[in-house]
């Protein structure tokens, strides 16, 4: 392009105002689309049925297991993934650790708020979505904490004599998960939830089942170091949280993809932003009660 033709385009607005206005329109709906969750009613009561896939070629096990961090100091928040999932050290647990032996109950009641948080990570396909039956029949990536883990290791590994092992990810052998949300105590409460009976997935269609698997998502991307900042990154961004100065998240702006829970860099999917939430992220006067909610939410 000569200078010529590139001072004739200079006045044209028209273009910047397109990338504007779409840039606007989706400020406040960072989230990765792979992911699903339950839409929850005012009373924050749900319901689906989803199916736990199998891992995909070249993986065997079917679960993505990462340990984060999400709590408010005086600087804001601090959400990052925990390097103690890839066995290093990080200065958050360290600290918490040094609380904890302080003696101090207030101590300790510090380190419960700052603890890391367990997330697993699997492939799913909705069976059952009221709320947008869209999602039905598709395969998404779903997290899930300790509590909905726990009953798929009571499918897996029984306790009482007289129950059958099921494994619950296998297409033919599986089974359907009721997923039943309420609210107790002011906590996001799982414990109704539970698994059907064990059913082949497409009456065992080995032609849909393997339609179906080609659409899941790798999992190992989620504990690659490339996921996790450095110690000294980690402490830098501690210690103004802590104190009055900057450096922690403090906006929907400034949100990490997962809240409360692993934060993931796109891989092979659409290019994100590099701080984006998996939940529909709230508007900037929202955030507050955005964080305060989803800290409420149980494991």
């Amino acid at each position: 392009m000569s200078f010529k033709d590139f001072k004739k385009k200079s006045t044209d607005l028209s273009k910047l105002q397109s990338a504007l206005e779409k840039q606007v329109a989706g400020a406040d709906s960072y989230k990765d689309d792979r992911f699903w969750k339950p839409t929850l009613d005012q009373a924050s009561n749900g319901f689906a049925v989803i199916r736990f896939l199998p891992p995909v070629q070249g993986e065997e096990i079917p679960w993505a297991r990462v340990f984060s961090h999400g709590f408010k100091g005086k600087g804001g928040w601090f959400i990052e993934n925990c390097p103690t999932t890839l066995g290093l050290k990080c200065p958050v647990c360290e600290a918490n650790s040094d609380l904890w032996n302080s003696g101090s109950e207030d101590d300790k009641t510090i380190a419960r708020d700052r603890k890391r948080k367990l997330s697993y990570i699997s492939n799913i396909m909705v069976v059952s979505d009221p709320k947008n039956p869209q999602n039905e029949g598709k395969v998404f990536l779903f997290k899930y904490g300790k509590k909905i883990f726990d009953k798929i290791m009571e499918k897996i590994q029984p306790e009482f004599q007289g129950e059958t092992a099921v494994n619950v990810y296998d297409f033919w052998k599986g089974a359907d998960f009721k997923l039943k949300i309420r609210k107790v105590a002011g906590y996001v409460n799982y414990d109704k939830s539970e698994f059907d009976v064990a059913a082949p997935l497409f009456g065992g269609d080995d032609k849909q089942l393997e339609d179906l698997w080609a659409k899941e998502y790798a999992l190992l991307e989620f504990a690659q170091p490339s996921e996790f900042k450095s110690y000294d990154e980690l402490a830098k961004k501690f210690a103004g949280v802590m104190s009055q100065g900057s450096g922690g998240t403090k906006s929907a702006e400034d949100m990490d993809e997962s809240t409360f829970a692993p934060k993931f860099k796109s891989n092979g999917a659409k290019k994100l932003p590099e701080k984006v939430s998996e939940e529909d992220s709230p508007k900037e006067e929202d955030a507050e009660s955005y964080f305060e909610r989803l800290s409420k939410e149980e494991d």
